[in-house]
Protein backbone atom coordinates (compact mmCIF):
# COMPACT_ATOMS: atom_id res chain seq x y z
CA UNK A 1 0.00 0.00 0.00
CA UNK A 2 1.80 3.30 -0.90
CA UNK A 3 2.44 6.82 1.25
CA UNK A 4 -0.42 8.40 0.04
CA UNK A 5 -3.16 5.88 0.25
CA UNK A 6 -2.16 5.45 4.39
CA UNK A 7 -2.14 9.34 4.62
CA UNK A 8 -5.64 9.87 3.31
CA UNK A 9 -6.89 6.81 5.34
CA UNK A 10 -5.62 8.00 8.53
CA UNK A 11 -6.77 11.43 7.90
CA UNK A 12 -10.01 10.03 7.13
CA UNK A 13 -10.41 8.13 10.40
CA UNK A 14 -9.66 10.87 12.24
CA UNK A 15 -11.62 13.45 10.26
CA UNK A 16 -14.69 10.72 10.93
CA UNK A 17 -13.88 10.41 14.45
CA UNK A 18 -13.91 14.25 15.28
CA UNK A 19 -17.22 14.79 13.28
CA UNK A 20 -18.51 11.68 15.46
CA UNK A 21 -16.92 13.15 18.93
CA UNK A 22 -18.86 16.38 17.77
CA UNK A 23 -22.00 14.91 17.04
CA UNK A 24 -22.04 13.42 20.34
CA UNK A 25 -20.93 16.65 22.17
CA UNK A 26 -23.92 18.85 20.59
CA UNK A 27 -26.68 16.12 22.05
CA UNK A 28 -25.84 18.33 25.80
CA UNK A 29 -25.16 21.69 26.21
CA UNK A 30 -22.22 22.73 28.06
CA UNK A 31 -22.08 21.61 31.88
CA UNK A 32 -22.26 24.63 34.02
CA UNK A 33 -21.11 28.29 33.47
CA UNK A 34 -19.21 30.91 35.08
CA UNK A 35 -22.67 33.19 36.36
CA UNK A 36 -20.33 35.89 36.87
CA UNK A 37 -19.03 36.27 33.64
CA UNK A 38 -22.31 37.93 32.08
CA UNK A 39 -22.38 40.75 34.92
CA UNK A 40 -18.82 41.49 34.40
CA UNK A 41 -19.18 41.80 30.68
CA UNK A 42 -22.36 44.51 31.01
CA UNK A 43 -20.02 45.88 33.88
CA UNK A 44 -16.87 46.58 32.28
CA UNK A 45 -18.80 48.89 29.47
CA UNK A 46 -19.33 51.63 32.47
CA UNK A 47 -16.74 50.95 34.44
CA UNK A 48 -13.89 53.62 34.99
CA UNK A 49 -10.89 52.84 37.65
CA UNK A 50 -11.68 55.40 40.25
CA UNK A 51 -9.02 58.04 41.12
CA UNK A 52 -10.20 59.08 44.72
CA UNK A 53 -7.86 57.38 47.77
CA UNK A 54 -10.27 56.24 50.58
CA UNK A 55 -9.15 55.74 54.28
CA UNK A 56 -10.77 53.02 56.37
CA UNK A 57 -10.77 51.93 60.16
CA UNK A 58 -10.91 48.06 60.80
CA UNK A 59 -11.46 46.77 64.22
CA UNK A 60 -11.48 43.04 65.37
CA UNK A 61 -12.31 40.53 68.36
CA UNK A 62 -8.53 39.49 68.01
CA UNK A 63 -5.11 40.34 69.49
CA UNK A 64 -2.04 40.92 67.64
CA UNK A 65 -1.12 37.81 69.42
CA UNK A 66 -3.68 35.44 67.38
CA UNK A 67 -3.21 33.90 63.53
CA UNK A 68 -7.09 35.70 63.34
CA UNK A 69 -5.39 39.21 63.35
CA UNK A 70 -3.15 37.34 60.52
CA UNK A 71 -6.43 37.09 58.75
CA UNK A 72 -7.68 40.59 58.63
CA UNK A 73 -4.56 41.95 58.02
CA UNK A 74 -3.76 40.08 55.05
CA UNK A 75 -7.14 41.30 53.25
CA UNK A 76 -6.46 44.73 54.02
CA UNK A 77 -3.22 44.33 52.21
CA UNK A 78 -4.15 42.60 49.60
CA UNK A 79 -6.87 45.33 49.02
CA UNK A 80 -4.39 48.52 48.82
CA UNK A 81 -1.90 46.26 47.22
CA UNK A 82 -4.81 45.72 44.08
CA UNK A 83 -5.72 49.19 44.40
CA UNK A 84 -2.70 50.77 44.18
CA UNK A 85 -3.27 52.41 47.39
CA UNK A 86 -6.98 53.78 46.73
CA UNK A 87 -8.17 52.22 49.38
CA UNK A 88 -6.40 52.28 52.46
CA UNK A 89 -7.75 49.96 55.61
CA UNK A 90 -6.18 50.66 58.84
CA UNK A 91 -6.18 47.13 61.28
CA UNK A 92 -6.68 48.14 64.69
CA UNK A 93 -6.56 44.73 67.06
CA UNK A 94 -9.01 44.17 69.90
CA UNK A 95 -8.83 47.20 72.38
CA UNK A 96 -7.03 49.22 70.49
CA UNK A 97 -9.91 51.53 69.14
CA UNK A 98 -12.87 49.40 70.52
CA UNK A 99 -13.03 46.23 72.76
CA UNK A 100 -12.90 43.06 71.30
CA UNK A 101 -16.74 42.52 71.40
CA UNK A 102 -17.36 46.31 70.84
CA UNK A 103 -16.22 45.74 67.25
CA UNK A 104 -20.17 44.48 65.55
CA UNK A 105 -21.66 47.80 66.82
CA UNK A 106 -18.87 50.17 66.15
CA UNK A 107 -19.14 49.04 62.49
CA UNK A 108 -22.47 48.87 62.42
CA UNK A 109 -22.79 52.60 63.61
CA UNK A 110 -20.19 53.78 61.48
CA UNK A 111 -17.54 54.08 63.80
CA UNK A 112 -14.95 51.62 62.17
CA UNK A 113 -15.77 51.14 58.46
CA UNK A 114 -14.73 47.27 58.41
CA UNK A 115 -14.54 44.32 60.57
CA UNK A 116 -13.46 40.71 61.13
CA UNK A 117 -14.99 38.04 63.45
CA UNK A 118 -16.09 34.48 63.76
CA UNK A 119 -19.64 35.16 63.26
CA UNK A 120 -20.80 33.25 66.35
CA UNK A 121 -19.86 35.74 69.12
CA UNK A 122 -23.12 37.64 67.81
CA UNK A 123 -25.32 35.06 68.79
CA UNK A 124 -27.01 37.07 71.19
CA UNK A 125 -27.61 39.38 68.29
CA UNK A 126 -29.23 36.86 66.29
CA UNK A 127 -29.20 32.94 67.25
CA UNK A 128 -28.65 32.17 63.26
CA UNK A 129 -25.19 34.36 63.43
CA UNK A 130 -23.62 30.75 64.97
CA UNK A 131 -24.73 29.16 61.81
CA UNK A 132 -21.89 31.18 59.74
CA UNK A 133 -19.24 29.96 62.07
CA UNK A 134 -19.24 26.38 63.19
CA UNK A 135 -22.12 23.41 63.30
CA UNK A 136 -21.38 20.70 66.06
CA UNK A 137 -21.11 17.90 62.88
CA UNK A 138 -21.77 20.73 60.05
CA UNK A 139 -20.03 21.86 57.55
CA UNK A 140 -16.00 21.33 56.85
CA UNK A 141 -14.29 24.12 54.62
CA UNK A 142 -15.17 22.86 51.82
CA UNK A 143 -18.44 21.82 52.34
CA UNK A 144 -18.60 25.91 53.22
CA UNK A 145 -17.01 27.04 50.63
CA UNK A 146 -19.29 24.48 48.16
CA UNK A 147 -22.42 26.66 49.87
CA UNK A 148 -21.46 29.92 50.64
CA UNK A 149 -20.41 30.41 47.25
CA UNK A 150 -22.70 28.17 45.04
CA UNK A 151 -25.87 26.88 47.19
CA UNK A 152 -27.21 30.39 48.01
CA UNK A 153 -25.63 30.80 51.67
CA UNK A 154 -23.50 34.18 51.02
CA UNK A 155 -26.97 35.47 50.16
CA UNK A 156 -28.48 34.08 53.63
CA UNK A 157 -25.49 35.37 55.50
CA UNK A 158 -25.21 38.85 53.35
CA UNK A 159 -29.73 39.22 54.58
CA UNK A 160 -28.55 38.46 57.96
CA UNK A 161 -25.64 40.65 58.09
CA UNK A 162 -28.04 43.26 56.74
CA UNK A 163 -30.05 43.82 59.98
CA UNK A 164 -27.40 45.18 61.36
CA UNK A 165 -26.51 48.00 58.41
CA UNK A 166 -23.74 45.96 57.38
CA UNK A 167 -22.49 43.87 54.35
CA UNK A 168 -20.56 41.02 54.59
CA UNK A 169 -18.14 38.15 52.84
CA UNK A 170 -16.39 35.55 54.15
CA UNK A 171 -13.38 36.31 55.14
CA UNK A 172 -11.20 33.47 56.25
CA UNK A 173 -11.56 29.75 56.96
CA UNK A 174 -9.23 28.00 59.45
CA UNK A 175 -9.97 24.25 58.81
CA UNK A 176 -10.84 21.97 61.72
CA UNK A 177 -10.27 23.10 64.99
CA UNK A 178 -8.81 20.62 67.87
CA UNK A 179 -10.68 18.80 70.67
CA UNK A 180 -10.24 19.57 74.77
CA UNK A 181 -7.01 20.38 76.72
CA UNK A 182 -7.31 18.50 79.97
CA UNK A 183 -5.56 16.04 82.52
CA UNK A 184 -8.42 14.40 82.83
CA UNK A 185 -8.49 11.31 80.02
CA UNK A 186 -12.54 11.78 78.84
CA UNK A 187 -13.16 9.51 76.44
CA UNK A 188 -16.35 8.10 77.43
CA UNK A 189 -19.39 9.67 77.76
CA UNK A 190 -19.16 9.29 81.52
CA UNK A 191 -16.05 11.07 81.58
CA UNK A 192 -17.43 14.18 80.71
CA UNK A 193 -20.51 14.39 83.48
CA UNK A 194 -19.42 17.13 85.76
CA UNK A 195 -16.62 18.37 83.86
CA UNK A 196 -16.06 21.95 83.68
CA UNK A 197 -15.51 23.34 80.38
CA UNK A 198 -14.21 26.13 78.19
CA UNK A 199 -16.41 26.26 75.03
CA UNK A 200 -18.54 28.93 73.35
CA UNK A 201 -21.48 28.68 70.73
CA UNK A 202 -23.76 25.87 70.23
CA UNK A 203 -21.66 23.36 71.64
CA UNK A 204 -21.96 25.05 75.22
CA UNK A 205 -25.13 24.25 75.35
CA UNK A 206 -24.80 20.76 74.16
CA UNK A 207 -22.35 19.50 76.66
CA UNK A 208 -24.40 21.41 79.56
CA UNK A 209 -27.35 18.90 78.35
CA UNK A 210 -25.14 16.42 79.06
CA UNK A 211 -23.98 17.04 82.27
CA UNK A 212 -21.03 18.98 81.98
CA UNK A 213 -20.71 22.50 83.31
CA UNK A 214 -19.39 24.96 80.62
CA UNK A 215 -18.30 28.69 80.60
CA UNK A 216 -17.72 30.66 77.11
CA UNK A 217 -14.32 32.16 78.74
CA UNK A 218 -12.24 34.90 76.33
CA UNK A 219 -9.55 33.19 74.87
CA UNK A 220 -7.17 35.05 76.80
CA UNK A 221 -8.26 34.14 79.92
CA UNK A 222 -8.37 30.25 79.43
CA UNK A 223 -4.89 29.37 80.22
CA UNK A 224 -5.09 30.76 83.91
CA UNK A 225 -8.58 29.04 84.37
CA UNK A 226 -6.98 25.57 83.32
CA UNK A 227 -3.26 26.19 85.16
CA UNK A 228 -5.37 26.78 88.34
CA UNK A 229 -7.93 24.59 88.25
CA UNK A 230 -11.42 26.49 87.86
CA UNK A 231 -11.97 24.65 84.30
CA UNK A 232 -10.77 20.40 83.60
CA UNK A 233 -10.82 21.17 80.02
CA UNK A 234 -10.95 24.09 77.56
CA UNK A 235 -11.40 24.00 73.94
CA UNK A 236 -10.50 27.19 71.66
CA UNK A 237 -9.07 26.65 68.08
CA UNK A 238 -6.73 25.36 65.63
CA UNK A 239 -3.46 23.59 66.39
CA UNK A 240 -1.54 26.60 65.00
CA UNK A 241 -3.77 29.06 66.79
CA UNK A 242 -4.02 26.84 70.25
CA UNK A 243 0.38 26.72 70.10
CA UNK A 244 1.27 30.03 71.78
CA UNK A 245 -1.71 29.92 74.24
CA UNK A 246 0.49 27.25 76.02
CA UNK A 247 -1.51 24.61 76.86
CA UNK A 248 0.17 21.70 76.58
CA UNK A 249 2.77 23.14 79.12
CA UNK A 250 -0.36 22.78 81.94
CA UNK A 251 -2.44 20.05 80.43
CA UNK A 252 -1.40 16.21 79.75
CA UNK A 253 -3.91 15.07 77.18
CA UNK A 254 -6.31 16.63 73.93
CA UNK A 255 -9.65 14.69 73.63
CA UNK A 256 -10.63 14.75 70.08
CA UNK A 257 -11.95 14.80 67.45
CA UNK A 258 -12.57 18.29 67.32
CA UNK A 259 -16.93 17.20 66.73
CA UNK A 260 -17.51 21.33 68.07
CA UNK A 261 -16.22 22.79 65.19
CA UNK A 262 -15.32 20.44 61.76
CA UNK A 263 -14.31 23.84 60.36
CA UNK A 264 -13.85 27.50 61.79
CA UNK A 265 -15.62 30.19 59.53
CA UNK A 266 -14.61 33.78 59.62
CA UNK A 267 -16.15 36.79 57.99
CA UNK A 268 -15.69 40.13 56.98
CA UNK A 269 -18.47 42.51 57.56
CA UNK A 270 -18.80 46.64 56.63
CA UNK A 271 -20.80 49.58 57.33
CA UNK A 272 -23.37 49.62 54.40
CA UNK A 273 -23.11 52.99 54.11
CA UNK A 274 -19.48 53.28 53.52
CA UNK A 275 -19.52 50.37 51.22
CA UNK A 276 -21.93 52.01 49.12
CA UNK A 277 -20.49 55.09 48.58
CA UNK A 278 -17.71 52.99 47.34
CA UNK A 279 -17.01 53.28 43.62
CA UNK A 280 -17.52 50.20 41.37
CA UNK A 281 -14.12 49.02 40.61
CA UNK A 282 -13.36 49.25 44.68
CA UNK A 283 -16.25 46.90 45.08
CA UNK A 284 -14.62 44.38 43.16
CA UNK A 285 -11.39 44.83 44.73
CA UNK A 286 -13.04 44.09 47.93
CA UNK A 287 -14.75 41.03 46.54
CA UNK A 288 -11.52 39.38 45.43
CA UNK A 289 -9.52 40.37 48.18
CA UNK A 290 -11.84 38.22 50.52
CA UNK A 291 -12.12 35.27 48.01
CA UNK A 292 -8.03 35.28 48.49
CA UNK A 293 -8.19 35.62 51.50
CA UNK A 294 -10.68 32.95 51.96
CA UNK A 295 -8.21 30.35 49.59
CA UNK A 296 -5.12 31.78 51.34
CA UNK A 297 -6.32 31.21 54.79
CA UNK A 298 -6.75 27.41 54.74
CA UNK A 299 -3.63 26.77 53.28
CA UNK A 300 -1.77 28.75 55.71
CA UNK A 301 -3.18 27.38 58.41
CA UNK A 302 -3.04 23.79 57.55
CA UNK A 303 0.79 24.02 56.92
CA UNK A 304 1.23 25.35 60.16
CA UNK A 305 -0.81 22.80 61.41
CA UNK A 306 2.04 20.62 60.70
CA UNK A 307 4.83 21.78 63.03
CA UNK A 308 2.55 22.57 65.65
CA UNK A 309 1.10 19.30 65.98
CA UNK A 310 4.75 17.77 66.16
CA UNK A 311 5.35 20.36 69.00
CA UNK A 312 1.86 19.50 70.78
CA UNK A 313 3.43 15.91 70.94
CA UNK A 314 6.49 16.75 72.42
CA UNK A 315 3.84 17.03 75.62
CA UNK A 316 0.70 15.88 75.37
CA UNK A 317 -1.23 12.65 73.88
CA UNK A 318 -3.64 13.10 71.68
CA UNK A 319 -6.60 10.08 72.78
CA UNK A 320 -9.83 9.63 70.92
CA UNK A 321 -13.26 9.55 72.28
CA UNK A 322 -14.63 6.23 71.22
CA UNK A 323 -16.94 5.29 69.06
CA UNK A 324 -20.15 5.37 70.99
CA UNK A 325 -19.54 8.57 72.78
CA UNK A 326 -19.11 10.54 69.27
CA UNK A 327 -21.91 9.29 68.23
CA UNK A 328 -23.97 10.02 71.55
CA UNK A 329 -22.25 13.89 71.18
CA UNK A 330 -24.23 13.40 67.66
CA UNK A 331 -27.77 12.45 68.44
CA UNK A 332 -27.43 15.23 70.93
CA UNK A 333 -26.43 17.67 68.59
CA UNK A 334 -29.54 16.74 66.29
CA UNK A 335 -31.75 17.10 69.15
CA UNK A 336 -30.81 20.19 70.10
CA UNK A 337 -30.35 21.52 66.82
CA UNK A 338 -34.06 20.45 66.15
CA UNK A 339 -34.83 22.55 69.23
CA UNK A 340 -33.26 25.33 67.44
CA UNK A 341 -34.80 25.33 64.58
CA UNK A 342 -38.35 24.96 66.17
CA UNK A 343 -37.70 28.18 67.95
CA UNK A 344 -35.98 30.17 64.91
CA UNK A 345 -37.50 30.25 61.57
CA UNK A 346 -34.12 31.61 60.10
CA UNK A 347 -31.59 29.38 62.01
CA UNK A 348 -34.18 26.49 60.11
CA UNK A 349 -34.00 28.05 56.74
CA UNK A 350 -30.05 28.19 56.95
CA UNK A 351 -29.59 24.84 59.10
CA UNK A 352 -31.72 22.98 56.66
CA UNK A 353 -30.18 24.34 53.52
CA UNK A 354 -26.52 23.50 54.93
CA UNK A 355 -28.14 19.74 55.34
CA UNK A 356 -29.88 19.52 52.28
CA UNK A 357 -26.44 20.63 50.79
CA UNK A 358 -24.46 17.79 52.84
CA UNK A 359 -27.13 15.08 51.29
CA UNK A 360 -26.66 16.31 47.50
CA UNK A 361 -23.02 15.88 48.22
CA UNK A 362 -22.92 12.83 49.25
CA UNK A 363 -23.41 10.59 46.37
CA UNK A 364 -19.97 11.57 45.21
CA UNK A 365 -18.35 11.84 48.83
CA UNK A 366 -19.40 8.23 49.25
CA UNK A 367 -18.32 7.36 45.55
CA UNK A 368 -15.05 8.91 45.91
CA UNK A 369 -13.90 7.40 49.25
CA UNK A 370 -11.43 5.49 49.69
CA UNK A 371 -8.40 8.03 48.75
CA UNK A 372 -7.66 9.85 51.44
CA UNK A 373 -3.84 11.18 50.85
CA UNK A 374 -2.12 8.81 52.72
CA UNK A 375 2.24 8.46 52.73
CA UNK A 376 1.65 5.69 50.08
CA UNK A 377 3.49 3.05 52.30
CA UNK A 378 0.18 3.90 54.49
CA UNK A 379 -2.18 3.38 52.17
CA UNK A 380 -0.43 0.38 50.58
CA UNK A 381 -0.93 -1.53 53.86
CA UNK A 382 -4.63 -0.74 53.67
CA UNK A 383 -4.82 3.14 55.56
CA UNK A 384 -7.91 4.21 53.62
CA UNK A 385 -10.18 6.47 55.00
CA UNK A 386 -9.75 10.04 57.02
Amino acid sequence: MSKNWITTGALALTLSLAVSTGQAADKREKFGADKRHEAITKELRTIKPSTETVKWKMVMPWSKGLLFYDMALHFADSVKLASGGRLDIKVFSAGELVGAMESFDAVSKGSAEVGHDWPGYWKGKDENFVSFASVPFGLDTEGYNIWLYERGGLEQMQALYGKFNLFALPGGNGGQEMGFFSNKKATKMADFKGMRVRTPGWYMDIMNSLGASVTPLPGGEVYLALERGVIDAAEFSTPAMNYPMGFDEITKYVIEPGVHQPSVQCALFFNKDAYNKLPADLKWIIDIAAKETQLWSTAWQEQLNIEAIKLFKEKVEFVKMDEESITAFAKRTKEYLDELKAKYPDVKTTLDSQEQFKKDFAQWREIRSGLTPWPIDDFINGKRLQ
